[in-house]
């Protein structure tokens, strides 16, 4: 049974840090490519950042203050946020992708508020 697990939002003053964690489990994980998204309340699902294997990418809204990373021996993606601002409040969802093969998580809530 596929299940990726999201963890690590909350609520954050703007500014601030916050690591979300996305464990996985099911399939082969270091096969996969593995991403984030967000979606903020009447948005459209907005991609922030994939880890390739062999390359990472990131959203222009997130570059330098965000990082995407994996551990394959725990199955486990993160995503660290930095310097926060109100506008990154979303649900942010990690994403599993190779080929046809698309799986998601349910979500973290993630509010930069003061």
């Amino acid at each position: 049974q596929v299940q990726l697990v999201e963890s690590g939002g909350g609520l954050v003053q703007p500014g601030g840090s916050l690591r979300l964690s996305c464990a996985a489990s099911g399939f082969t994980f270091s096969y996969y490519a593995m991403s984030w998204y967000r979606q903020a309340p009447g948005k459209e699902r907005e991609w922030v950042a994939s880890d390739l294997g062999g390359s990472i990418r990131y959203g222009d809204s997130v570059k330098g203050r965000f990082t995407i990373s994996r551990d394959n021996a725990k199955k486990t993606a993160y995503l660290q946020m930095n310097s926060l601002k109100p506008e990154d409040t979303a649900v942010y969802y990690c994403n599993a992708e190779l080929g046809w093969n698309h799986f998601w998580g349910q979500g973290t809530q993630v509010t930069v508020s003061s």
